[in-house]
């Protein structure tokens, strides 16, 4: 007895010399992460985004999610060139990913795809039903400028089906051309299946038949710079996760 006594003793004591004190636990997480995230993502990933940080915080109390920078991919890869503090770089295309790649922490990797569709004011008071419409007298169609991923994508959605139209203005994010539709700016314009989706009720959309040879993918990568780089990897990797997955598809969008 007194030698089981004893043993009992040293175990207790040995488990006490290993439990985390309360400094030990202060500043980690359960996954043992903790640093902060920032993250510039085009402005077509804002509602996606901002419940995937969410969720990502809430499993990671010790991380700091800093506010999201959500704009045009191509304005958000010239803050990152001129030397923007980012840990998380997810652009809406591959090409303006391209113009930071000496900033990059390893490569790129894809995690979704998205498609055009014609955004109209709300009861399609026009009765707008394809792109050719866009093109009729007296219609005011509101696009994203050529640099723009979705501007990039409607240039070659309305080549490749031989409709030309002069807009009444063109801007530097899809969410800019979303909001002149809904105020009545304009007449229509061209955004991402997401987009409509999220404005459900204030706008209508319309289908554009093989809008998929126009799609869109978008890559996320870690910036060679990232305050904590081991935080910054941990996000992509839940985004690209089943669950960061799941997040996508219910805001619209498809597999890369």
């Amino acid at each position: 007895m007194a030698l089981r006594a004893a043993a009992i003793g040293v175990s207790a004591l040995l488990l006490s010399a290993c439990a985390p004190t309360a400094s030990d636990r202060q500043g980690a997480s359960a996954t043992g992460l903790s640093g902060s995230l920032t993250i510039f993502a085009a402005a077509s990933l804002s509602a996606s985004f901002t419940e995937l940080a969410k969720e990502f915080g809430a499993d990671n109390p010790a991380v700091t999610v800093n506010p999201i920078s959500f704009d045009g991919s191509a304005s958000l890869a010239t803050q990152i060139a001129e030397g923007a503090p980012a840990d998380v770089f997810a652009s809406a295309d591959e090409a303006n990913m391209a113009k930071v790649a000496s900033e990059l922490d390893g490569s790129p990797v894809d995690f979704a795809s998205n498609t055009l569709e014609i955004v109209v004011q709300a009861g399609n008071p026009l009765h707008i039903t394809d792109l050719s419409d866009l093109a009729k007298p007296g219609v005011q169609v509101v696009l994203c400028a050529s640099e723009v991923p979705c501007g990039a994508a409607s240039h070659t959605i309305l080549d490749l089906d031989g409709v030309t139209i002069t807009p009444v203005s063109e801007e530097q994010n899809v969410k800019a051309v979303l909001a002149k539709v809904q105020a009545g700016e304009a007449d229509a314009g061209l955004v991402y299946v997401t987009d409509v989706a999220a404005a459900a009720g204030s706008v209508d959309g319309v289908t554009i038949p093989g809008a998929e040879r126009a799609a869109n993918t978008y890559p996320i990568a870690a910036l060679a710079d990232a305050a904590d780089p081991d935080v910054a990897r941990a996000f992509i990797a839940f985004v690209l996760s089943a669950p960061g997955q799941a997040v996508l598809a219910t805001y619209g969008f498809a597999k890369p």
